[in-house]
């Protein structure tokens, strides 16, 4: 009957071309063999109903899957991409804010910046990200290929078989002790933020005026020659935020030594904070002028109530920082 030739032709279309007509004639005697002597349309619907959907059965006929990775590696290539991407998107942020504090553009207000960091860093996180997924697959599914293998059990982590001892591996993380991914790298964002900030004061911190071409920057808030002071040990803080940010995101939780390092790091960033503020003539004064005859104040007085509004907010910031990531690290 015609729609068993039809179901023939269906498997073997996707056959390679020497061995479709071998298929086809063995194919047809397996079908006659399931009929009855004197069958009917019915019977041959009942008989290519057991024999499944023709593209199933051709895929037994060839010597590749018809999926990309399948149960052996799935879940290696799922575990592995987990791991490997938050990585690789973490890298290229960081890329991003080397590249934006050494090649500033010039005449960006401080709105634009931070935009233009988000903006750029999202980007390229996705567009590394993209790239990761690619060629990660394209191994996985060069390997599915080449395997000759008939187990087809899903390999662990360490591509063997599974046994209950791999459990011994498999942390488990609390919800409320977990570091999301979010989290990272919104600190990595906030790190580019205020690195940006700090090399480039001059131009992007300070007084703005409204205009028809839009904001123009008047007067800087700060000296950045006495900023440059302390651009070394600024960097090596920089590093240590990056360097805490990929620890963080290898762990994924919080620890005793996660919140040790934290705690650290807000200490000495705080003592630099603070050295540098100290300094008298860190503050522009032509600012500072203009800043106290809008508030009706003397110079002292705006100079002494801003640095130290300022102050307190960041030892709030840090305190808060230290105090929650032990109690985070204690979570059980």
């Amino acid at each position: 009957m015609n729609v068993i030739e039809v179901y023939i032709y269906e498997v073997t279309r996707r056959l390679p071309e020497k061995n479709r007509q071998d298929i086809a004639l063995e194919l047809r005697s397996t079908i006659e063999d399931m009929l009855p002597d004197d069958y009917n349309e019915k019977d041959a619907h009942a008989v290519l109903k057991k024999l499944g959907n023709p593209a199933a059965l051709a895929s037994g006929y060839r010597d590749q899957p018809m999926h990309l990775i399948g149960p052996r590696y799935f879940d290696v290539y799922v575990s592995l991409l987990k791991m490997i991407l938050p990585i690789a998107a973490a890298v290229s942020l960081i890329t991003v804010i080397a590249e934006y504090v050494i090649g500033f553009p010039r005449g960006e207000t401080i709105i634009d910046a931070v935009l233009t960091i988000a903006g750029f860093g999202i980007w390229k996180m996705i567009e590394v990200s993209i790239h990761t997924f690619f060629w990660l697959t394209l191994v996985f599914v060069m390997i599915e290929r080449t395997d000759k293998g008939k187990d087809q059990q899903p390999l662990s982590a360490s591509l063997k078989k599974w046994t209950p001892d791999d459990l011994k591996n498999i942390p488990y993380i609390p919800k409320k002790k977990a570091i999301t991914k979010l989290e990272v790298f919104g600190y990595l964002m906030w790190t580019a933020i205020w690195a940006a900030l700090y090399f480039h004061a001059n131009h992007l911190l300070g007084i703005y005026e409204g205009g028809e071409a839009g904001l123009k920057f008047l007067i800087p808030a700060f000296n950045q020659e006495v900023l440059l002071q302390y651009w070394p040990i600024v960097l090596v803080i920089i590093s240590f935020e990056i360097a805490l940010s990929l620890y963080k995101l290898i762990k994924g939780q919080w620890t005793k030594r996660i919140a040790i390092f934290t705690a650290a790091l807000e200490v000495i960033g705080t003592g630099v904070f603070l050295v540098v503020l100290s300094n008298s003539k860190v503050m522009n004064q032509e600012f500072i002028a203009y800043m106290s005859h809008l508030f009706n104040t003397t110079d002292l007085q705006f100079q002494t109530w801003l640095v130290g509004s300022v102050i307190i907010i960041f030892l709030f910031s840090a305190a808060f920082n230290v105090f929650n990531g032990f109690r985070k690290a204690r979570i059980r």
